[in-house]
């Protein structure tokens, strides 16, 4: 019997807002454990929680990004379970009426687009952060506690791990893009939860639902999923029953592993919260956040392929982040080769940050920056492949180009009679070459110019170089 998956997203993302949901402590990320907080968010006795208006409006703002239904009418909620890492024992959420319902995003798989449904977006209050760090029992720390959260649940729309993947970077995306938020999953601003089940294919019957959680990268959402579906596929085929539970992602083994069951919405007894009034978003503030909305990036990646002329593949990957496509931009207005700053963008630009972990705001390269290094190799004074040297060189310090090109030695070789004297030598010093080349072998070519560039450290001009070589074996 041949199985299908069925797979369904939960993103929960932090809203850029400087404060709190329902009170003025920082949202800022870090700081020493419980120093970010206050009787509100700490739930302590007497305390009131006051909505914080920006927090409505981010969520608004994603929902129409996401091409969602906005409630005019919506409440908030008490979900209680007693953990921890939060304070008060309830969470105050949204339960029956969300912010934000019935919309979608489009991705593409193998060239195939499908759009992928989403259920509902709503606001609620983050937790605090278990450390377990002491043998002796854990820690808690509550900055955490109270920063706004919209939780993004997506339709069961999804059958592969790719899509889920496709699907979780295109949403990544327009969060940026809208700049509702950072999406930092090393910092924990965008967390992701699956379900997951299988059914025999052409059933429309749905199989038992698995929760995975501890997921910090997309990959490692793609990886969970690839080994869940199978482990359920294997459990169903040798008789078994898949049990409804929420399981963890074991990075290091590779495996999912139980975690534990999975609770019911009437386990929470979700009831109105009693201290908030409800939320009353009208047309007229509806429509004004509409017009604020940014160019999204399937519009921008258009606009790309058609004013700079970029391949589509290009402009896709660039356009997949916000931050890199602002800094193509800025690159283009000073130097007039779109695809040559693409090449770098894509190229030496992601290799070192996926090397360093860094976002490329991150980096201490600035587009003004790139553009004088590439000046730099359109006069002549420096080769592309010494560029590279020095870029990275950039990437690490933040010094300017020509600060590096001058303290290291790096200005090409264009003086003609001193690269002659260096051409003849290694022309002496490979008579097998010169004799090859002479013969009609025009790899011995390459390899007189490889000694060339080797004797000079690479600094030698490839055009000159080329030039002279064939000039002096001629004679």
């Amino acid at each position: 019997m041949k199985y299908e998956a069925v797979i369904g997203l939960e993103v929960h993302a932090e809203l850029l807002t400087e404060s709190k949901i329902f009170c003025s402590c920082t949202t800022k990320f870090g700081g020493e454990p419980n120093t970010h907080v206050c009787p509100v968010c700490l739930g302590l006795p007497g305390t009131l929680p006051v909505l914080n208006k920006k927090v409505v409006e981010y969520a608004v703002r994603a929902g129409l990004a996401l091409n969602c239904t906005i409630a005019n009418f919506s409440k908030m909620d008490r979900k209680n379970y007693f953990y921890p890492d939060l304070p008060k024992a309830y969470q105050i959420s949204q339960y029956d009426l969300p912010l934000c319902s019935n919309g979608y995003v489009e991705i593409e798989v193998d060239g195939q687009t499908k759009k992928i449904g989403i259920k509902r977006i709503h606001i609620e209050e983050d937790a605090g952060k278990l450390l377990h760090e002491n043998t002796d029992g854990s820690l808690v720390d509550y900055n955490r506690a109270g920063v706004p959260l919209i939780e993004i649940v997506s339709e069961p729309d999804m059958s592969t791990p790719e899509e889920a993947y496709q699907y979780l970077t295109k949403l990544k995306s327009i969060l940026e893009y809208t700049e509702v938020s950072d999406c930092k999953m090393q910092e924990g601003s965008l967390r992701v939860d699956t379900n997951v089940s299988v059914r025999p294919v052409g059933s429309t019957e749905l199989g038992t639902k698995i929760e995975l959680k501890n997921l910090n990268s997309f990959k490692a959402v793609q990886k969970a999923l690839e080994y869940e579906i199978k482990r359920q596929i294997k459990v169903l085929e040798e008789g078994g029953t898949i049990v409804q539970e929420t399981r963890r992602w074991n990075e290091s083994k590779g495996i999912t592993e139980p975690m534990r069951t999975k609770e019911e919405a009437h386990d929470y007894r979700y009831f109105p919260e009693p201290d908030l009034v409800p939320i009353i978003v009208t047309d007229e503030w509806k429509e004004e956040i509409r017009k604020s909305l940014p160019e999204m990036p399937h519009h921008k990646r258009e606009r790309f392929i058609a004013e700079y002329g970029l391949p589509e593949y290009d402009a896709k990957i660039i356009t997949s982040s916000k931050k890199m496509a602002d800094f193509f931009e800025k690159c283009v207005l000073e130097y007039d080769s779109p695809k040559t700053v693409s090449n770098w963008l894509m190229g030496e630009f992601s290799r070192l940050m996926n090397e360093t972990g860094k976002e490329i705001d991150e980096v201490p390269v600035t587009p003004q920056m790139l553009v004088k290094l590439l000046k730099l190799i359109d006069n002549g004074v420096i080769s592309g492949s010494i560029a590279k040297t020095v870029f990275e060189e950039m990437f690490g310090t933040g010094k300017e180009p020509e600060v590096i090109v001058e303290e290291k030695g790096l200005k090409q070789i264009a003086n003609e009679n001193e690269l002659r004297e260096i051409i003849k030598k290694v022309i002496a010093e490979n008579p097998k070459s010169v004799e090859d080349y002479k013969n009609g072998k025009e790899k011995a070519m390459g390899f007189l110019v490889g000694q060339v560039m080797k004797a000079t450290k690479g600094k030698a001009n490839p055009q000159l170089t080329n030039q002279i070589l064939k000039e002096e074996l001629s004679k």
